[in-house]
């Protein structure tokens, strides 16, 4: 079933080709904002007959045009009246609708559309659960109110329409007549509205705030103006993923009405809200082009900071938030996240995006102004987060019932495994979070010694990463494999697969001079290099699958983090590799990486194979392309200066990224390829 999304920030649409939305439960179509679908229904007849689409235009991402036809596709050729619904999305939703009569005589005809919504929270629409408030649907004016409440908890969706219509409990009805190649218009108009569950907040208010064609069009045009731009001359498929991911980052723009502050979603469909480790890799991905999202990202974390033992939402104090929601479900605490803190990597990124946003924009003021949550994540790395007490992160959920098994990046159920396949039990600690506490540390100590006149502070924080450092080369390096475990668990013991974590060792800086090179060549071995991109699991573990969420599959994220380490260790040409083999693969893509692909060998199939559910688009894929145009040209923020170190890969050409800001203020960055 090929899927038409259009959104601006959290709002978003999902409709099949002929713009139907569809009651299913086997893809998540409707009318979505704030982890609550407000449309469920929205179905087009002409005198009681479906349409069928001819054409979707999709051209920008918060509108979309159908041309539809009533009828089978046998019957094509002879149709006699067509629809064009033109929909736009921006806070709120419009659809103009035009009926065209392609015959010489006048044409009396029924238009129908049908509407409903099942208000369903976000979690409900993946596994449907009855309602548990009341249901009402009014005709008000002309309009048609449908609308939810369950306690202080309410929810309601708008309609109307510019024509007359009979307006009835499920949808509007308009008896019409088309002259002669003549065609007939309306527009539906939908407002969502929500009313927080918190008596304080109790006044109703039109979420999200609604924003014409004109505005959203400007707004892009300022994103993509203000942003770094690739000269001429630059590989052609690069520029379409550049520009595919200014656009896509755009789209995912939007300002939370409980956080009052403008955020990146993570992606959609299913995490189109606020996710502290998307956030954080996403902005530090996006540095050179969009370092004003790092300033709101951490002032939102930082405010969300966990403040008290919470087991039920797995908070801690000074753990950085993990997801953040806003539907029923979490109104009501039948899940654990307004907000919950499950993530045991998001508290030490905190830290490391705080520094790397002050070495881009020279902002020591935001440095100066979180010294206390910062100083208080790196807290929490000695603290709670060291379960056994043994010096490394750990993690093992406080909720068993609703929280998250598996707390690093690869989240999921089997994601952590021995290379025999068996599962890991709990608690665990995985390499890469022991490789992010010691950049926390390593970054910590900087701020504490520039920015926070603590240099006792400082010369701790540095022993205590020396001290992590040695251990950490001790206890996870597989002596007779030649390569870090996955993770150690509750026992000590080593969760021996080999992964695609090992590339995350690198960017943090924790892999001694003398094992980088086996790394690096592990990471570009036939065992996790597929040749589109590095593996998150490699083909000779036990739990392997070229199409297993973390066992097997291509991440772009993933790969970016990993190019960017590898860069970090002097390995240009392997790290400029992976960026070019990534950019070609963003091609079959129409240019938008999505959050995974298959795992199987470049060789193999000759083009990368799409995994079924992956979100698209979703942020740190996007910023992914951004990160690779760092990696490409060496771009390296030094004090008051950009160092600009290229390695193009034979081939790429040349590449010129101009007016990158930063504390330098505009700079451009050239690179060419040897060959080609």
């Amino acid at each position: 079933m090929e899927l038409i999304s259009i959104l601006d920030g959290n709002t978003f649409l999902v409709s099949t080709r002929d713009g139907d939305i569809d009651p299913s439960p086997d893809y998540p179509s409707g009318l979505f904002s704030n982890d609550t679908r407000f449309l469920s229904t929205w179905q087009l007849t002409l005198n009681g007959e479906r349409l069928h689409a001819l054409s979707v235009d999709e051209q920008e991402y918060f509108m979309a045009r159908f041309f539809v036809v009533p009828g089978r596709p046998t019957q094509y050729i002879d149709a006699k009246l067509s629809a064009i619904r033109r929909r736009t999305i921006g806070g709120s939703f419009t659809e103009d609708l035009a009926i065209l009569n392609h015959t010489q005589d006048e044409v009396r005809l029924t238009v129908r559309m049908e509407m409903d919504s099942d208000f369903a929270d976000i979690f409900d629409v993946k596994d449907p659960q009855q309602p548990r408030g009341a249901k009402a649907a009014t005709v008000v004016d002309g309009a048609l109110r449908l609308s939810y409440q369950r306690d202080t908890f309410h929810r309601e969706t708008v309609i109307t329409s510019s024509e007359p219509a009979a307006v009835d409990d499920h949808g509007m009805t308009f008896d019409i007549t088309v002259p002669p190649h003549g065609e007939w218009n309306t527009q539906f108009h939908v407002q969502l509205v929500l009313g927080p569950r918190k008596p304080e907040y109790q006044k109703r208010v039109q979420a999200p705030r609604a924003r014409p064609v004109d505005r959203l069009r400007g707004e892009l045009r300022e994103w993509v103006d203000n942003a770094p731009r690739l000269g001429d001359g630059s590989p052609a498929g690069l520029v379409d993923a550049y520009q595919r991911s200014l656009v896509d980052l755009a789209a995912l723009r939007y300002t939370s009405i409980t956080m009052v502050a403008d955020l990146i979603a993570a992606g959609l469909p299913w995490f189109v809200a606020l996710f502290g480790r998307d956030s954080i890799f996403t902005c530090l991905q996006v540095m050179p082009v969009a370092p004003q999202l790092s300033a709101p990202t951490i002032g939102i974390l930082a405010r969300t900071q966990g403040s008290r033992l919470n087991d039920f939402r797995d908070e801690e104090p000074g753990k950085i938030l993990h997801e953040a929601r806003t539907g029923e479900s979490a109104a009501f605490e039948e899940q654990p996240h307004s907000p919950y803190y499950g993530s045991a990597d998001s508290t030490p990124l905190f830290v490391v995006l705080l520094d790397e946003y002050e070495r881009w924009t020279g902002d020591a003021e935001t440095v100066r102004a979180f010294e206390f949550e910062a100083r208080a994540a790196l807290d929490w790395i000695d603290t709670y987060a060291d379960l056994l007490g043994n010096g490394y992160i750990w993690y093992q959920t406080r909720n068993p019932e609703k929280g998250l098994v598996n707390q690093c990046w690869k989240d999921s159920w089997d994601a952590i495994s021995y290379a025999d396949g068996r599962l890991a039990g709990y608690p665990l600690a995985t390499c890469e979070l022991q490789g992010y506490a010691y950049d926390a540390k390593m970054r910590g100590a900087r701020l504490a010694r520039t920015f926070w006149n603590d240099p006792a502070y400082a010369a701790r924080l540095e022993q205590e990463a020396a001290e992590l450092r040695d251990r950490f080369n001790r206890d996870f390096w597989v002596a007779d494999g030649g390569y870090y475990a996955l993770a150690l668990d509750a026992d000590g013991g080593q969760v021996d697969a080999l992964s695609s974590n090992i590339g995350h060792l690198l960017w943090s800086g924790i892999v001694p001079p003398s094992r980088a090179r086996r790394v690096a060549d592990l990471l570009m071995s036939p065992r996790l290099f597929s040749g589109w991109g590095v593996r998150t699991l490699a083909t000779d573990a036990g739990r392997f699958n070229p199409l297993g969420y973390h066992v097997g599959t291509v991440w772009p994220f993933d790969n970016s983090i990993i190019a960017w380490g590898l860069r970090r260790y002097g390995f240009a040409r392997e790290a400029a590799t992976i960026c070019k083999s990534m950019i070609e693969a963003a091609g079959f893509f129409d240019g938008r990486l999505p959050e995974a692909f298959a795992g199987h060998d470049r060789s193999r199939t000759t083009y990368p194979v799409e995994y079924p559910t992956a979100c698209s688009p979703q942020a740190w894929s996007s910023g992914a392309i951004v990160l690779f145009l760092r990696v490409l040209l060496g771009l390296d923020p030094d004090g008051e200066n950009l160092i600009i170190r290229p390695h193009i890969p034979d081939g790429m050409g040349r590449i010129e990224l101009l007016n990158i800001p930063g504390r330098w203020g505009r700079l451009d960055a050239l690179g060419r390829s040897r060959r080609g």
